[in-house]
């Protein structure tokens, strides 16, 4: 079996979460956050649509993590990032971070949007 290191590229990896926060890139960020390739940092929930929409251009796919217990995200704001060209993925937070480690050590344009567990 041959084993390869994984290299990420413009974006960091989802190193571990606990109860009200998340450890991204060695940093503990409490709260809901977001990460991609532009970096990491606040984001305000479902209400925050423009940190989303700025995006637009930058990611193919963004994965939604809705804390604890999947939930629907507004329709509202899914149409508003498929119109802008986002796909939209929405799961529990910790799927969202294991899809996101995934796809982000593939060098695929994601991002992920978090509420804490």
């Amino acid at each position: 079996m041959r084993l390869n290191e994984i290299t990420y590229t413009d974006a960091v990896p989802v190193e571990g979460y606990g109860p009200g926060y998340f450890r991204i890139g060695g940093e503990v960020v409490e709260g809901a956050l977001l990460t991609g390739p532009q970096g990491t940092g606040p984001w305000g929930g479902f209400e925050d649509a423009a940190t989303l929409l700025a995006l637009a251009g930058h990611v193919d796919v963004l994965f939604v993590g809705t804390g604890a217990e999947i939930a629907h995200i507004p329709r509202d704001l899914r149409g508003a990032l498929e119109d802008a060209g986002i796909g939209v993925e929405v799961m529990n937070s910790p799927a969202a971070c294991r899809t996101y480690n995934v796809l982000l050590a593939d060098g695929r344009r994601i991002a992920l949007a978090l509420l804490p567990v």
